[in-house]
């Protein structure tokens, strides 16, 4: 039995490698110090950022992070999700799937009007999940990264 809920306090210790799981899949390294914050604004009910964790038992088995923002096209919020991961041993067993669609009923019950998000390229098997659960835009994008 898998359970979606909000990430707790006491869930860090368990949080952690799945973050760091999630950069090393993406061959980044995240500062200790934009962690932390990332972590304390989860846990802030004022702040728009929000984690999710899938838990399998006593053990967390993936998470997603999403945050509302604002839309010049709408007046209900986006909905991005930024981050979502699973470790290897738990993919194919719909925790991904799960996560999403927990971002889909939080952002819906907020008022949102989309979830968007983005996946490298060679990021096969999630595109694979993905066609079939959301609508590729057709955008692509660019970025200039300033600090």
């Amino acid at each position: 039995m898998m359970l979606i809920r909000p990430v707790q306090e006491e869930d860090f210790n368990e949080w952690l490698p799945l973050w760091v799981g999630y950069q090393e899949f993406y061959q980044v390294a995240i500062p200790e110090d934009v962690t932390m914050r990332t972590w304390e604004r989860f846990l802030d009910p004022h702040e728009p950022m929000h984690c999710e964790v899938a838990v399998q038992g006593e053990q967390l088995v993936g998470m997603v992070h999403y945050i509302f923002h604002r839309s010049c096209w709408t007046k209900g919020d986006y909905c991005y999700l930024q981050d979502l991961y699973v470790p290897s041993e738990m993919r194919g067993h719909g925790v991904a799937r799960a996560l999403i669609e927990r971002v889909y009923a939080q952002a819906t019950a907020a008022g949102s009007s989309r979830v968007w998000w983005l996946t490298h390229e060679s990021n096969e098997t999630a595109i694979a999940l993905y066609d079939r659960i959301a609508d590729k835009s057709g955008f692509i994008q660019y970025r200039k990264l300033l600090a």
